[in-house]
């Protein structure tokens, strides 16, 4: 029973960590205009994300445009483009997937071994989702810190980290802390029916022997 709440409690953590990677995808601050130092603060504050740039003014109206080339984006952003998407694939599999292997479900309930091998399975698809976010996400921010930091940019041209960054890392966090629980928990009862496996073998001996004392040739 406890298992079941563990394989439970990490796929919510995991579940609510592939929502956070779909809203880092889709959401365009991932860096945001810089105002610190001698910048000059402007009526207009400037966004860009992985699919698109966008302008903010004073009086609360927003404007969008989409990057009209992928080939024309830098190197990294589209590597980060498509690490987020190969996350949020994998995340989706490792929902399914989660789902046919834990306990609390009926699905395969005829063989738990399989189904504990299908958890774990789904488990570390939730690592790997996980990984790919925080890969995506970091390299990001590395990019934005250097050239913040690098004297050749100007001022009014640097940028600082955007929210969308920071909801990319603890969805990272999230997806692999639910990942391990699943894998953990799994790999846990495998060991257990190991255990309980071998000392089967003993038992039928000890019968064995009990039976032969106590009706002598």
């Amino acid at each position: 029973m406890a298992n079941s709440g563990f394989q439970l409690l990490g796929y919510f953590l995991a579940l609510g960590g592939w929502i956070g990677i779909i809203s880092t995808t889709v959401l365009p601050q991932w860096k945001q205009s810089s105002y610190a130092g001698d910048a000059i603060i402007m009526a207009v504050g400037l966004y860009e994300g992985l699919w698109m740039s966008c302008a903010s003014q004073s009086t609360g109206q927003v404007q969008c445009k989409i990057f009209d080339s992928l080939l024309s984006l830098d190197v990294h952003i589209q590597t980060c483009r498509a690490l987020m998407v190969i996350s949020v694939l994998m995340g989706f599999m490792a929902i399914i997937v989660s789902v046919v292997g834990m306990k609390c479900t009926k699905v395969g309930d005829n063989n738990p071994s399989t189904k504990s091998k299908i958890a774990i399975s789904g488990g570390s698809l939730f690592l790997l989702s996980g990984l790919c976010t925080l890969v995506a996400v970091s390299w990001y921010a590395t990019q934005v810190s250097y050239h913040f930091f690098d004297p050749n940019t100007p001022i009014n041209a640097r940028y600082e980290f955007g929210p969308a960054l920071f909801i990319g890392w603890a969805a990272a966090i999230l997806m692999m802390l639910g990942g391990s629980f699943l894998c953990c928990s799994c790999v846990n009862e495998e060991r257990r029916g190991q255990l309980y496996r071998q000392s089967q073998p003993s038992t039928a001996r000890e019968d064995e022997l009990l039976s032969e004392t106590s009706f002598p040739d």
